[in-house]
Order: structure tokens, then C-alpha cells, then sequence
């Protein structure tokens, strides 16, 4: 997997499906390309503070990690955009949330 970095890619997957849960809003673009899947974090100042936020975004991309690759469609671009609850939300329960929300999105865009 990759990151996501530039603002094109970050605008290009706003337009697409979106999923909430209660720790973070899932954003999802399908590209047309033999690419890997590739993801973005977006966690804005209203967060918290600078090590809050950096505490937020490292516990954002241990839930990607160890979430199964074979759930996420490949070829995609996926944006997470933190809440305020990803900073105190138990770990296991994010890890739930996030593959429920990889199935309500593979549920909306089946192809």
C-alpha cells in the first residue's frame, strides 16, 4: 500500500463514496489504472494539538496495516479523515469500525 500525498488525489477520492463511523469519516475513489491501493489521512487542527493529532495519525496507519489487504479493492484510493474519537477510542473497536466501513463501502460501489 501506499500514501496518498498530493491534494488532486485527496479532492478526486472527496467526489467518490464516503462511510462514517464514529472515530473517523472513510472516503473512497476507484481508479481505472493497475496501481496498488493507496491511502491518505487527514487530521485537522480541531483534533487537538500537534501531538494529539500525530498520536491520531499513527494510530490511523496501524489500523491499515492490520487490516486485511484482501478487504480493500484493489485499485483504490481511500482518504480517512479523523475525529476527535480516534484519539480515545479503543483500539480493537477502530479495528471493527474499519472493516465494517470497508464493507458498507465495497457494498455501494460493486464495481
Amino acid at each position: 500500500m501506499d500514501r496518498l500525498r498530493q491534494r488532486a488525489d485527496f479532492l478526486a477520492a472527496a467526489n467518490g463514496p464516503r462511510v462514517s463511523t464514529p472515530a473517523f469519516v472513510m472516503q473512497n475513489r476507484c481508479r481505472h489504472d493497475g496501481g496498488p491501493i493507496r491511502v491518505g489521512f487527514t487530521v485537522t487542527k480541531k483534533n487537538g494539538s500537534a501531538p494529539e493529532r500525530n498520536r491520531i495519525r499513527r494510530r490511523l496507519r496501524e489500523l491499515v496495516k492490520r487490516v486485511d489487504a484482501v478487504s480493500m479493492r484493489p485499485h483504490s484510493d481511500f482518504v480517512i479523515i479523523c475525529r476527535r474519537a480516534a484519539l480515545n477510542r479503543r483500539f480493537a473497536v477502530m479495528l471493527d469500525d474499519m472493516r465494517s466501513a470497508l464493507q458498507r463501502l465495497d457494498r455501494r460501489h460493486p464495481g
